[in-house]
């Protein structure tokens, strides 16, 4: 996977090779729920892992499975499948965590499996206010067009700003 991983960093929607002139701001990691693509910003997200023993910690969102301990970094996980009221699933060898730094904290984003990392420049970005409602802030940046494709772009900051989500500073520490 990490092989498949890295040749996928390299792949721009013309079929190009990403330069490291490319602004980041562009560039986002794309990853499957289901049959439909979503994107996370590149900035953000530290590593992708395969999936690890999952500790349960209590009182927490059901879509909050637990947390892992990564290399002595303590990381909640999120379902995002969950998150977002999809039906479960059971993980298998394609589902991985996608960890980021969101604020000043690292999340883990369980998801289906990593597609690549795509620059989506933002004239091919609809925005959010084209979808849903305008007044509170959606979890839904953008819609990114990729050719004949279309990827969800996330916020992350939005998707993770469920105040349940924080683990207490003593376990986070």
């Amino acid at each position: 996977m990490a092989q498949d991983t890295a040749e996928a960093t390299k792949a721009r929607p013309d079929g190009q090779s990403l330069r490291e002139a490319d602004n980041i701001d562009e560039m986002y990691l794309t990853f499957a729920l289901g049959a439909e693509e979503y994107g996370v910003g590149i900035a953000g997200v530290t590593e992708i892992v395969g999936m690890q023993r999952i500790m349960s910690v209590p009182d927490v969102p059901h879509y909050i499975k637990g947390v892992i301990n990564l290399r002595g970094k303590v990381i909640p996980l999120m379902d995002v499948r969950l998150r977002f009221g999809m039906p479960e699933r059971a993980y298998d060898e394609r589902t991985v965590v996608i960890v980021m730094d969101v604020g000043e904290a690292p999340i883990g984003l369980i998801v289906d499996g990593v597609s690549e990392v795509l620059e989506i420049p933002p004239s091919q970005v609809d925005r959010h206010t084209q979808f849903g409602r305008a007044s509170s802030r959606p979890v839904i940046a953008g819609i990114g067009r990729i050719g004949d494709r279309v990827a969800v772009l996330l916020d992350t900051e939005v998707l993770v700003a469920d105040g349940d989500i924080a683990l207490p500073a003593d376990m986070a520490a």
